[in-house]
């Protein structure tokens, strides 16, 4: 697939210091003189390694693919958006596989610390830093959300300190902030029901104001990937790489329909 150049990064210290800017570029952001970034939290798509609720259901190799073609779904969506620049967190031993992965068109940044809770705190002690930038984690799964969801998040931060994206099963798909708050992802239940509930109450005990955009879902179980499919049956341009991989797995895909 194409990929637009991004605008280098500079790495100091252990995190990035952008060297971001093109001043005509940053006519077309709507939300003027502001730097917004988007940062996809991703893993290496080793196999065995990603999405394993799924494993209980399809083969590993599948599996693994799948994950490959939702993150480049996901790239591709977050380069479609005007004005935004783009990077990817992920765990420091996974940062040489995924940036062969995406063959040096994205940057990849290892977070500190192990886990998602530290990749997440991770990205807004590294993306804020300049105090001018408005900063949005978004997973690695969801390249079929709507590009205007996430302009919509963006504006969001114009008016809140926290701007959320809940899903249906109790999670999160993305966080937004403006600055750095150490604490608010501590003893994250990331995976679990209760994430988003969490969130929002360290959210409330730092006095931070939140907004919420859409409800969405994220690739977890086999209902997800069953209501992905369907979607992407009807408009497959939405995730090329995944609607090509259903065509490859789709007799896999029908037996979880069926339950055989």
């Amino acid at each position: 697939m194409n990929h637009t150049p991004l605008t280098p990064f500079l790495v100091l210290k252990g995190f990035a210091s952008l060297v971001l800017g093109n001043p005509a570029r940053q006519k077309t952001v709507r939300l003027p003189n502001l730097n917004r970034t988007l940062v996809i939290m991703a893993k290496a798509p080793r196999l065995g390694m990603v999405k394993t609720r799924l494993t209980q259901n399809l083969p590993v190799a599948a599996v693994t693919g799948l994950y490959r073609c939702l993150l480049l779904d996901t790239v591709a969506l977050a380069q479609s958006l005007p004005g935004v620049k783009l990077a990817i967190m992920c765990p420091n031993s996974d940062r040489e596989d995924l940036t062969h992965f995406l063959m040096n068109k994205v940057p990849v940044v290892a977070q500190s610390g192990a886990g998602l809770a530290a990749g997440l705190s991770s990205v807004f002690a590294c993306f804020t830093a300049s105090g001018s930038e408005y900063v949005i984690a978004f997973n690695s799964d969801s390249p079929h959300l709507p590009a205007s969801l996430l302009e919509g998040a963006f504006r969001t931060l114009a008016t809140h300190d926290l701007v959320v994206g809940p899903t249906h099963d109790g999670g999160y798909y993305l966080v937004g902030a403006k600055a750095g708050h150490p604490s608010l992802f501590e003893g994250d239940g990331m995976g679990t029901k209760s994430a988003l509930e969490g969130l929002l109450t360290r959210a409330r005990t730092l006095n931070l104001s939140t907004g919420l955009t859409e409800p969405f879902y994220d690739i977890d179980v086999p209902d997800d990937l069953l209501q992905l499919a369907a979607e992407l049956q009807i408009a497959p341009g939405r995730a090329p790489e995944t609607a090509a991989w259903f065509k490859e797995w789709g007799q896999a895909v029908a037996q979880l329909r069926t339950g055989s």
